[in-house]
């Protein structure tokens, strides 16, 4: 039987998924001029409740530069730590490797802001934002394409209809699915628990990554005397220490962490997430388009999921900038063809070098243990090279899209 349709609504972009992703792409695009409707499943006051993510995103230095295009920097700067160093060992091997940010520049390498900052943030931008509808507590049932529009009908009976249809809705997407875009998946069988220390020593705006047996162990810094920690290991160890007592799991973590912060002492929830690899085959289908983790869930190894992200929103902001400003449909098969064309290497290449990164050092051979400390000591010691991987985690690196340049296109 088919759904009786209560409404009809009609916009330039429709933009499904209330994440980071889907919010910046829906600021993204209305600040290009674009009418969007941002269509999300959970009720706008539960996404406002703070303690559901207790998450950090590094935000590379080309993110911030977006961000500040799309008005938001200014709301954000005051919790968001800078990045100034990375330092990068291998278990307890005295080799390391130490990123400098003044190997490539003044600015920091990037910015640690929580989640649940960063999503009010950009919730409260979308709401003053003009050419922005927001539906919460919606979710879509059926997808329609037509030769010169697509539409998705809600499940209370809405049909809402525009000119391109942007899936954010992360790693099981619906858009995804609805399109029949079929999707890689691979469960790591690790977990990683997430929250907050408090430490003696200050951190002086250095990110630690050790890498460990079982997966990588993170310190990002926070504003004061603070780390988000982000402990990845097989999933049943993962589980164990989640269980501990806050006493207990500081000390098990300053056993696997040198003391360069001191005593640490855990503050606040925590959280524990499995991880798994997504990858849909392709980022587009007619009139669709995909961006963030309905597109590419990656490893946290590396800290980029997000700015990957932001690098797709920007790419398609882009794209549908130049259809408007050549009179070309935004949703055409062009637009779509050049923006699947720009985002396939960079997203294939960062999927496969999370992957490989974490496959080579969660683990404890013997042999790969040596090579990975004579990898670390070799590229710490090639200034060229170590400047070249520094100015590629900033985002700095090939022919950027105007808003990781800083302004709107």
């Amino acid at each position: 039987m088919r759904k009786k349709i209560l409404n009809s609504s009609r916009y330039d972009v429709i933009v499904v998924g209330g994440g980071l992703s889907g919010l910046t792409a829906t600021v993204a695009l209305s600040k290009c001029g674009l009418s969007v409707v941002l269509v999300d499943r959970d009720p706008a006051e539960k996404v406002r409740c703070a303690d559901r993510d207790g998450r950090t995103t590094a935000i590379a230095a080309a993110g911030r530069a977006m961000l500040d295009a799309l008005g938001v920097w200014s709301a954000l700067a005051n919790q968001a730590e800078p990045i100034l160093d990375i330092r990068v060992s291998d278990g307890h091997s005295p080799y390391y490797l130490h990123y400098d940010h003044r190997e490539v520049g003044e600015q920091p390498m990037g910015h640690i802001i929580e989640n649940a900052h960063l999503k009010r943030v950009l919730m409260d931008t979308v709401e003053i934002t003009p050419l922005v509808e927001r539906r919460n507590g919606s979710e879509i049932e059926i997808l329609e394409v037509g030769t010169g529009d697509v539409s998705v009908v809600l499940r209370d009976g809405a049909r809402l209809t525009g000119c391109l249809l942007v899936g954010a809705d992360g790693r099981a997407s619906q858009v995804r699915n609805l399109a029949g875009i079929r999707a890689t998946r691979l469960d790591y069988g690790q977990s990683s628990m997430v929250f907050t220390v408090a430490h003696e020593h200050p951190h002086r705006g250095v990110a630690h990554e050790c890498f460990l047996p079982g997966g990588p162990l993170a310190f990002l810094p926070m504003c004061g005397d603070r780390s988000s920690v982000v402990w990845t290991e097989q999933t049943e160890v993962a589980k164990a220490f989640f269980e501990l007592n806050d006493n207990d799991l500081a000390d098990a973590l300053s056993h696997r962490f040198s003391d360069i912060l001191g005593v640490l002492s855990i503050e606040g929830r925590r959280w524990l997430y499995p991880l798994s690899l997504v990858h849909a085959e392709k980022q587009t289908a007619p009139r669709l388009a995909l961006v963030g983790d309905a597109a590419h869930g990656i490893h946290p190894v590396a800290g980029q999921g997000f700015n990957l992200s932001l690098r797709d929103i920007a790419a398609l902001a882009e794209e549908a900038v130049a259809a408007v400003r050549l009179g070309i449909d935004i949703g055409g098969p062009e637009v779509l063809r050049r923006y699947q064309t720009q985002r396939r290497f960079d997203t294939m290449t960062l999927v496969l070098a999370t992957d490989a990164i974490n496959r080579l050092f969660s683990n404890d051979i013997g042999p790969l243990r040596l090579l990975r400390s004579a990898g670390l000591a070799m590229v710490d010691r090639i200034p060229p090279l170590k400047q070249a991987f520094m100015r590629n985690a900033m985002g700095l690196m090939g022919d950027l899209p105007s808003m990781l340049r800083g302004h709107l296109p």
